[in-house]
């Protein structure tokens, strides 16, 4: 169910924050594999990603797992569903601006790769709009024999005709970059092509970029990410192009990034973003000067990212504060700083507040649009919406736009040419919208709802709280049948994601609705420590050795349900992927009494060895390092792979994972169950072939994964002859 709550929190979430912020200082990569090791561990062989014995393993591991689940008699009606939420053809068509147009990258039965299509704001507007195909990604595999799977277009160059498309061979994070035509639904003859690498690429103007990646075998991150920044020109050969910024191989996070920010204005910056460790970045500026680049350091915090830019400044968020001589702005703030003065003075920027939380207030996403910036901010996990102008004097004022209560709101893009931004809405029950800002007028609309894709007419939300072990009152949501018996049998799936400052808010989720609860299940969402539900402090209170709390938050909610009368160990599943999934296994090894059903997906599972597996050394700023004893000791004693004890009576868990997983990587999953299967203790493992860090490559592999789990729930969960 990576589809759903739990698997927005990935570790994808972690990465796109991480090109900006997050936080404490890496200690070195861990050394290779040693004799030693092959001793002491004898799963070592399965990290071997490709190699023909470990892929003889995985079809082998399937085979079991799909004879089990596949033909439980639950199977084919959630896996029909599953398609059938999938696939649905009056899902929302997500938009974001282009040159006064609106693009949507949109997925179906008979788009199984997708097209990317475009309409304008008007024709968006109405029941049915009316789409131009611009791209169609099944076509142009076909065309090419290639497993093309969509990942990002970069359109910021000043006439917004011409793109930059990243397109990825199976879903993995390495990309190829092709430049494309928006006009012409063509790509560029002799145009902008990056060959395939982990890459990132920002437009300096139309016939220049600015590209990082690995310009020659080696030159790559312990994690695996470039370092070396350069420019490149139209019709240079990418061998050519000339070096404008170089950070070090030891660099921690997600590489080095150059990023372009532009106004409605047509002010640009451009940024040159370097992770000292997974949370803590330094950001450059470039700017040209006598035929050469000039890259000079800004003075802002090493743990800030800048978000966007309106009225010539440049609109920062803080994860630590900010103290200038002109001004202190704390922690989890807006703040924003005049891109010219920077530009000649980059030491000295004279930062204003644009926006300064309360103790319950963090900030969600936010956009800009020609003259305002749109954000969500979070009051005690429950969606707010504001704009923010900068008035004559250089000082920001705020106005709170309607929405309505109880919902999550995601400020998903603005009109840089316009007023309009575009605001997804959502619950648990309600079905996702989008809404239009006017943030001239601070009026909002909603434009974009669907039909109810299941039932949810039986059913409530409550918000409660659980006192963690050093009494900490730790927020849950808990989505359950009206009327429910408080017996302690009622189904329940709890999860987290608990890392990264990465907020869980209340979510329309089909396939949890449609698989789950339609069926009488109840869902618990737990704000635990490590996010950012209350900003930086409440992400920085579970960093390194003090991650036990994050763990403890967890099994706290669960207590607090099985208190209540919830449910019951016998009755309580959890889920959670990636980082969740590190959480999952945790809780499978210190807390096996708790649960009846584990569900671990896409997970790190081996914290002694996790920096040497594919980008795990760019995560060492939120878990501690192996190299600091302090540390290691630790992630010795958390450690899901080496808590593993013969004897102990673990639930059953479903352990799945992608082969082309290239951050997180399927060699834990592989290990995990390989060390189970030796202590002959029961497991279900599942390996998708495709699909990158997720749960496949298209609509119908994730249906298919997402059917099994949702089977395998049911197996462990549901009293006999029900669902």
């Amino acid at each position: 169910m990576i589809r759903s709550i739990a698997r927005l929190a990935l570790l994808t979430v972690a990465l796109a924050r991480a090109v900006a912020a997050q936080g404490s200082a890496a200690g070195p990569a861990a050394a290779a594999p040693t004799v030693a090791d092959s001793t002491a561990d004898p799963n070592l062989w399965l990290e071997d990603q490709y190699g023909p014995r470990a892929m003889a393993w995985v079809h082998a591991e399937n085979a079991k797992t799909t004879a089990v689940l596949e033909q439980d008699p639950r199977f084919a009606r959630l896996h029909r569903d599953a398609l059938a939420v999938a696939q649905a053809r009056d899902r929302i068509p997500f938009a974001r601006f282009l040159n006064g147009q609106l693009y949507n990258f949109w997925q179906d039965s008979a788009h199984v790769r997708g097209i990317w299509r475009r309409t304008s704001l008007a024709s968006y507007r109405t029941p049915s709009p009316r789409w131009t195909t611009v791209l169609d990604l099944d076509s142009l595999a076909r065309a090419e024999h290639a497993n093309w799977v969509w990942k990002f277009a970069d359109c910021v160059e000043p006439s917004e005709r011409r793109c930059l498309l990243a397109l990825s061979d199976g879903g993995e994070d390495a990309v190829t970059v092709r430049e494309f035509d928006v006009t012409t639904g063509a790509f560029v003859p002799n145009g902008f092509v990056l060959p395939r690498g982990k890459q990132r690429v920002a437009w300096v103007g139309e016939d220049t970029v600015l590209v990082s990646r690995e310009w020659t075998p080696g030159e790559l991150t312990a994690s695996g990410y470039p370092f070396i920044v350069k420019r490149l020109a139209r019709g240079q050969p990418v061998a050519s192009a000339v070096e404008v910024f170089r950070g070090t191989a030891q660099d921690g996070g997600y590489g080095v990034s150059p990023e372009t920010f532009v106004d409605g204005a047509g002010h640009r910056a451009v940024v040159i973003t370097r992770p000292l460790n997974t949370f803590e970045f330094e950001k450059y500026l470039v700017r040209a000067g006598n035929g050469a680049d000039v890259v000079a350091k800004l003075a802002i915090p090493l743990k800030a990212r800048p978000v966007a830019m309106v009225d010539g400044q440049v609109v920062v968020q803080l994860s630590e504060a900010w103290n200038a001589r002109a001004a202190s702005i704390r922690t989890g703030s807006l703040a924003a700083f005049d891109a010219a003065r920077a530009a000649s003075d980059p030491a000295h920027l004279a930062p204003v507040a644009v926006f300064e939380p309360g103790p319950r207030e963090s900030l969600g996403n936010g956009a800009a649009t020609r003259d305002r910036f749109v954000a969500s901010v979070y009051e005690n996990v429950r969606g707010r919406v504001f704009r923010f102008a900068r008035a004559a004097d250089g000082s920001w004022t705020r106005e709170r736009i309607p929405f309505p209560d109880n919902r999550a709101t995601d400020v998903t893009d603005g009109d840089l040419h316009g007023d309009a931004a575009f605001v997804d809405v959502t619950g648990f029950l309600t079905p996702s919208g989008v809404w239009v800002v006017d943030a001239r007028r601070g009026a909002a609309a909603v434009v974009k709802t669907v039909a109810a894709k299941f039932d949810a007419s039986r059913d409530t939300v409550e918000q409660r709280e659980a006192a963690s072990s050093d009494g900490t009152r730790v927020p849950y949501f808990v989505v359950h049948r009206k009327g429910m018996a408080l017996d302690g049998t009622n189904p329940t799936i709890l999860t987290a994601y608990g890392g990264f400052e990465v907020s869980n808010t209340p979510q329309y989720t089909p396939i949890l609705g449609k698989l789950w609860l339609e069926h009488g299940g109840v869902f618990v969402l737990a704000n635990i420590r490590g996010g950012g539900e209350f900003g930086p402090a409440w992400h920085e209170a579970g960093l390194r050795t003090h991650r036990q709390i994050i763990y403890d938050d967890f099994a706290a909610v669960a207590r607090d349900l099985i208190a209540r009368r919830v449910t019951s160990p016998r009755r309580l599943g959890i889920m959670g992927g990636s980082n969740g999934g590190l959480l999952m296994g945790v809780e499978l090894t210190q807390h096996p009494e708790l649960w009846a059903a584990v569900d671990i997906q896409v997970p790190l599972l081996d914290m002694l060895r996790f920096e040497q597996i594919d980008a795990g050394s760019s995560w060492v700023g939120e878990y501690g390092s192996v190299s600091n004893p302090a540390e290691r000791a630790f992630l010795a004693s958390i450690s899901p792979y080496q808590s593993l004890k013969a004897g102990v009576h673990y639930p059953t868990p479903f352990i799945w994972t992608t082969t082309k997983d290239d951050r997180v990587g399927p060699q834990h999953a592989r290990k995990f169950a390989a060390k189970l299967a030796a202590m002959g203790d029961p497991y279900l493992f599942y390996e998708v072939t495709e699909g990158g860090h997720g749960a496949g490559a298209n609509l119908r592999q994730e249906a298919h994964t997402e059917a099994l789990e949702y089977t395998y729930f049911s197996r462990q969960l549901m009293p006999e002859g029900t669902q």
